[in-house]
């Protein structure tokens, strides 16, 4: 990574050149810049969607990645996934042109805006991200808005406005976040996640108080959860102003909290007043906490109450977020992208609660590293559904080097059942789906499409 200072190079007229353009925080970032008077080629292994709507702006898209693409690029700006023996990034370096990275030119970006709210946190970024996008855009402030994932509100996973605010999700991986300048930092939870980045659960803490210190000292805002042991030790001792949230403590937080058909009710206090009355349509304990922690910020920028209460009333849920799919031989099919432990257990918690006779979980473990750290925590949370299918690991960015297999967790839950491929974890789901029951495809990797497949009868 470029030690230059990307801000003098994003300026109108600079020629900036971005691999990987058509990726979900890619193509928002190609978008303002060309609204900023900046001229933007950029080039994408593939065709897309958001290379199409790029295109209709007047961006220059490749499709496939050589040296011959930089043309008269000034800079360039990869995606993580380009490294550096892409041919565009070797064709850079060959000629002198400065490589930077996405987070670097969202930092940037952001300090041009008054309010900065980075939402942080090991689970629940891309919800409370949501919910925030929801509140900010129902009190008509205009924000502009980069999400990890797509929120049906906006049609996409981005939103180029002209207001004062800019909402991010803020990715803690390969201390990314750290290249932001955030004037609320949003901290939901700290756990021992990305282990093959980060040595422990201290070296994760460390990135976090990292983050938590951008913070402006005396006009800056860190808010964060009072519930969450690791996230208030990782804060022990800021000198920065801090405002807490909690379900049931903290200077936000629930009270008067009922479900009918798990979807909580509840009422919003702020500092000692109550301030808003909140009906969720997303279930769970977790997506409590989530929607206070966008209150809190919410509040903090200022936004009126009914503002807070039509945003999260309206909200349904991200992409991939208890998204439901259809339905299944009467099975109702859900998909999440939990791939946490802790996220797991959020979500099996709520779904054994919904009144299902059965909950089918159908899980696909993310990384071989992610799985071989976490074995025995996966091996309990995955004990709880009334069935556990198990896919095959989902490999990302990684080799199997650990020898480690789903196999090997379907061996010690008990009553589960491992598929090597995912055309026969359909076949089997579709033998056991009936009415009453609660289909869950489970993971950050493929697995959705297993839900897909189900409902459309492929």
């Amino acid at each position: 990574m470029t030690t230059l200072d990307i801000s003098s190079y994003l300026a109108p007229g600079r020629r900036a050149h971005l691999v990987g353009i058509g990726g979900v925080s890619m193509a928002p970032l190609a978008e303002v810049l060309h609204g900023m008077g900046m001229v933007i080629t950029g080039s994408d292994s593939r065709d897309s969607g958001a290379v199409q709507h790029l295109r209709s702006l007047g961006i220059s898209v490749a499709i496939g990645q050589k040296a011959e693409n930089l043309g008269e690029a000034e800079l360039v700006i990869r995606t993580a996934a380009a490294h550096d023996d892409n041919p565009e990034i070797s064709g850079a370096h060959t000629r002198g042109i400065p490589v930077f990275e996405r987070a670097q030119a969202w930092g940037a970006i952001m300090r041009h805006y008054k309010n900065a709210l980075c939402v942080s946190g090991t689970h629940g970024k891309t919800t409370t991200t949501s919910m925030c996008t929801h509140i900010i855009m129902a009190a008509g402030l205009d924000p502009t808005v980069m999400i990890g994932g797509t929120l049906p509100l906006l049609g996409a996973g981005h939103r180029v406005g002209q207001g004062e605010t800019i909402i991010l999700e803020s990715c803690e991986y390969c201390n990314s976040f750290l290249s932001f300048f955030p004037t609320i930092a949003v901290i939901l939870n700290v756990d021992a996640d990305h282990l093959d980045f980060f040595k422990d659960l201290e070296d994760v803490e460390k990135s976090f108080r990292a983050f938590a210190d951008l913070v402006p000292e005396k006009t800056g805002l860190i808010i964060a959860n009072r519930d969450d042991e690791n996230t208030m030790v990782t804060l022990r001792g800021e000198s920065r102003p801090i405002l807490t949230f909690g379900l049931a403590q903290g200077d936000v937080h629930a009270e008067n909290l009922t479900y009918f058909k798990g979807l909580p009710t509840f009422d919003i206090s702020f500092k000692g007043e109550r301030k808003a009355h909140v009906s969720l349509q997303v279930p769970g304990e977790h997506n409590v906490r989530n929607a206070l922690a966008a209150a809190a910020a919410a509040f903090s920028l200022g936004v009126p109450a009914p503002a807070v209460e039509k945003g999260l009333g309206a909200f349904r849920g991200a992409g991939r977020r208890f998204e439901k799919k259809g339905t299944c031989n009467g099975a109702d099919v859900y998909d999440d992208y939990a791939h946490h432990p802790s996220e797991v257990k959020a979500l099996l918690d709520t779904a054994m609660h919904l009144g299902y006779e059965r909950v089918i979980c159908a899980f696909q473990p993310h990384t071989y590293s992610r799985t071989k750290a976490l074995f025995q925590e996966f091996v309990e949370v995955l004990s709880t559904p009334h069935m556990t299918l198990l896919a095959e690991i989902f490999a990302a960015r990684e080799d199997n080097t650990l020898g480690i297999s789903s196999r090997d967790l379907a061996a010690q839950i008990p009553g589960s059942e491992y598929y090597p491929t995912l055309k026969a974890l359909v076949s089997r789901l579709r033998e056991l789906a009936q009415p009453g029951d609660l289909i869950l495809t489970v993971g950050a990797g493929d697995i959705y499409t297993v839900g897909e497949m189900l409902v459309q009868g492929g």
